[in-house]
């Protein structure tokens, strides 16, 4: 029977799957490079390459994980290409209007701040663990690299985060 033959394209909408992963996109984008407008350009950019990969999208569950990975490869390409030019310092930078009434706004200041200060490699595992919430199988499917390598990274940042954090903490007595 021809009619039970199906393409991968069949049952994915762009616009459906736009509207479900923009704002993930958008902030694993801006989690990465603290830059509204960049972030909303990378988004842009994402976007675009899924629509002229579509074809090649099998469920959207796969369009998830596709989406993930090149929203962190196009973010660290774009950190490389910022590394070149002048930045902007981190206190110019607006924070997303988003505002929780049980956090400590200087503290999550500080813990991103500090987390910008890591290398590639370890700001992409922890802001896929910590604001993407994945476990360490699915971010290292994502970054292309071995468990043993995420849990690691994630271990040394966590350590390095702490022992910078609490120096500051005895600066500030």
């Amino acid at each position: 029977m021809i009619g039970l033959v199906s393409t991968p394209q069949v049952g994915l909408d762009f616009d459906a799957l736009m509207r479900q992963h923009q704002s993930m996109v958008f902030s694993l984008a801006y989690h990465f490079l603290h830059d509204r407008e960049v972030a909303e350009e990378v988004a842009q950019e994402v976007f675009l390459s899924l629509h002229r990969n579509l074809k090649n999208i099998q469920s959207p569950a796969h369009a998830g994980f596709w989406l993930r990975k090149v929203t962190v490869q196009r973010a660290i390409d774009e950190g490389r290409r910022r590394a070149r030019r002048p930045q902007v310092a981190l206190e110019d930078v607006a924070e997303p209007a988003a505002h929780h009434a049980q956090e400590d706004p200087m503290l999550r200041d500080k813990l991103r701040r500090l987390i910008a200060t890591l290398a590639e490699g370890p700001r992409a595992v922890m802001i896929l663990r910590y604001q993407e919430d994945l476990d360490p199988a699915e971010i290292a499917e994502i970054l292309g690299m071995p468990v043993a390598t995420v849990k690691s990274h994630l271990q040394r940042s966590l350590a390095l985060l702490r022992e910078k954090l609490a120096r500051r903490s005895m600066g500030e007595m």
